[in-house]
């Protein structure tokens, strides 16, 4: 799973596990103050797929990546309004492997060399999804790697990009939980649901732009997928985590708001769970 974490006393982050087991943490970036001149602004985007090798012949599509095979994504030819300007992107990776297994895909901005870190793991050989924010490399453009043949699927929610209007700056606190279907419904539900965040009493700010949330659904069996999106728009065609075995499943996005709530939308029943790790305000 990915995650945004305010950083705590001395710099340090805490961790806690139910049970034994080890830790792997891999960090692709870091939030600094807006007066650093290095600071970048967030620029969100309504939800976009950039990358879906199950289609089109092209760049951005067809074929699948092979086993051990790196490939360069030219995402700045995507339809999804990327600008030049973009020094990171704040994507959604998902891996349709082809065989019973995928041990893990990798990501890094293009031109420089593959670092030992994973963007996701998928030893089941299911449909699995996880968040990441990539660095734009060469031209624009990222590298994958994947470990074994498999589809990939890449949305897209935003950018960073040199400060200027309309940039965004990320705003962290105490994680907070903004829904609970378990407890607020009762019972699981299928197809949309608004998150009312305002209603939640986590704290944020009135002019909210885009939520940092940590969302995990407990499905009554198997969960194609989820789709989080901007309370108010279209359904986008993309999809923020998938559970098609049926097991309970987390993933970090980051949502767009107009007007301080959000939309879900699951394929199937399911409980979901949605906490409150930051926002992202003017």
């Amino acid at each position: 799973n990915a995650a945004i974490l305010g950083a705590g006393t001395n710099g340090a982050v805490s961790v806690f596990a139910t049970n034994d087991t080890n830790f792997v943490v891999d960090i692709n970036g870091y939030f600094v103050p807006q007066t650093d001149p290095s600071s970048l602004s967030f620029f969100p985007l309504v939800p976009c797929r950039v990358v879906d090798t199950r289609r089109a012949l092209g760049p951005l599509g067809l074929p699948s990546l092979g086993a051990g095979e790196t490939r360069t994504l030219p995402l700045s030819l995507s339809a999804c309004n990327i600008p030049s300007s973009a020094e990171a992107y704040s994507l959604n990776f998902t891996a349709v492997p082809k065989s019973s297994s995928l041990s893990w895909l990798a990501t890094w901005p293009a031109g420089q060399s593959q670092p030992v870190v994973s963007t996701l793991n998928d030893i089941t050989g299911n449909v699995v999804a996880n968040a990441a924010i990539v660095p734009a490399g060469m031209n624009g453009d990222i590298n994958v790697f994947a470990t074994d043949a498999t589809d990939l699927i890449i949305d897209i929610n935003g950018y960073f990009g040199p400060p200027q209007a309309g940039g965004l700056s990320l705003y962290t606190g105490a994680p907070c939980r903004v829904l609970d279907t378990r407890r607020s419904l009762g019972t699981p539900f299928t197809g949309a649901l608004v998150v009312d965040a305002p209603s939640s009493g986590c704290p944020f700010a009135s002019n909210v732009e885009a939520y940092v949330f940590n969302t995990t659904v407990v499905p009554a069996g198997g969960l194609s997928y989820l789709t989080l999106f901007p309370d108010g728009s279209v359904q986008p065609l993309v999809s923020t985590l998938n559970a098609d075995d049926g097991a309970i499943t987390s993933n970090l996005a980051i949502v767009p708001t107009s007007n301080g709530s959000i939309d879900a939308f699951a394929t199937d029943s399911t409980q979901l769970i949605v906490d409150l790790f930051g926002y992202f305000a003017p």
